[in-house]
């Protein structure tokens, strides 16, 4: 069953801290990522972190690799399971996703994948799970089992090759599904990105950013 309470504001009128403080969110969610999840028709990003893109692959010791991505956003669901979950909203960020500390039965979600390799801390924006990651890094488990990319430096470098060969330099593919007529959007760390053909004369559409594509109807592959 699905709450949401939101104190003195309701969640439409949310746009600094200062608001999203006064919010709390609460209800058994659905897992897009290792780092994002959807409660009801609410995005919440997790506080502090950044776990593997969906389709990354991490180093290994002795030259494997491994789908760390896929794992980030299965060991997610598993610490949840069907319990509800409640988010203490913090911010706002760019693409209108609620940045929220998240519990289920008081556990810290973002903490917990930190503490087993994981997330990374996302230091630049906060340091509440610094002490975690250095933790997990001197136990070398999960993506610090050997020297690997970390997600932002990942994302970073997918849109930058994407950049180069997309119409105006907006790399986001906007896609109509052909049965379905559902409008997709992918972005270049999205698994199925390479094998994403934009057909603008069928209706669809290239985009500079993702809050641009939600904006137009579009959904993010995988939701």
């Amino acid at each position: 069953m699905l709450l949401i309470v939101a104190l003195h504001l309701g969640l439409t009128g949310l746009s600094a801290s200062a608001d999203t403080q006064q919010v709390t969110i609460s209800g058994v969610p659905d897992v897009l990522d290792g780092d994002t999840l959807d409660i009801g028709p609410v995005r919440v990003r997790l506080h502090g972190i950044d776990a593997p893109e969906t389709g990354q692959s991490c180093n290994a010791g002795g030259g494997a690799t491994w789908r760390c991505g896929a794992r980030a956003a299965m060991r997610l669901s598993e610490l949840i399971g069907a319990r509800p979950i409640t988010c203490d909203a913090l911010d706002r960020d760019p693409y209108g996703r609620i940045i929220g500390r998240c519990r289920a039965d008081g556990l810290d979600l973002a903490d917990r994948l930190v503490t087993e390799g994981l997330a990374w801390a996302f230091a630049e924006y906060s340091t509440d799970d610094i002490q975690a990651e250095s933790d997990a890094r001197d136990r070398g488990v999960g993506i610090w089992q050997a020297p690997t990319q970390t997600a932002w430096a990942y994302r970073d470098d997918r849109w930058a090759r994407a950049v180069a060969g997309a119409p105006g330099g907006c790399p986001i593919k906007g896609n109509i599904g052909a049965r379905s007529g559902e409008r997709i959007y992918h972005t270049p760390w999205s698994p199925n990105y390479a094998r994403t053909v934009i057909d603008e004369t069928q209706g669809e559409r290239w985009f500079c950013d993702e809050a641009a594509a939600t904006a137009a109807g579009w959904r993010r592959a995988g939701e």
